[in-house]
């Protein structure tokens, strides 16, 4: 009657099922931990390797970039010097010329004088 009704029919089952539970869940969880983690930490570590890789590529291609750039301003240099030394060819050329011109010139003048 009134009673037995504050007394849940499943109050004993309630009472004895933390146990059961906490020590289920513990085994368990260290069941599922032991079946899961060396996986895990095989594949962390090759994530970091993986990584520590990457890193490495990056730096080596920065670096090869870096020579690239050097390379093509070492070009850009020696063109600019092969282009000075031409020029500067062209110039003695002109200026022997010019000189031999001078010298004609002169002749001419000398000749001119002398008629």
């Amino acid at each position: 009657g009134v009673g037995t009704s504050d007394v849940s029919p499943d109050e004993g089952v309630v009472e004895d099922l933390p146990l059961i539970d906490e020590k289920a869940v513990e085994q368990l969880t260290e069941g599922l931990i032991s079946y899961y983690l060396p996986d895990l930490q095989r594949s962390k570590s090759a994530l970091q390797e993986l990584t520590q890789n990457q890193v490495v590529l990056l730096e080596t291609l920065e670096q090869e970039i870096s020579k690239f750039k050097e390379c093509n301003s070492i070009l850009d240099i020696d063109a600019l010097f092969s282009e000075a030394k031409h020029y500067h060819n062209k110039l003695v050329n002109i200026r022997n010329e010019m000189m031999m011109l001078h010298e004609k010139t002169s002749k001419l003048k000398v000749s001119v004088i002398n008629i």
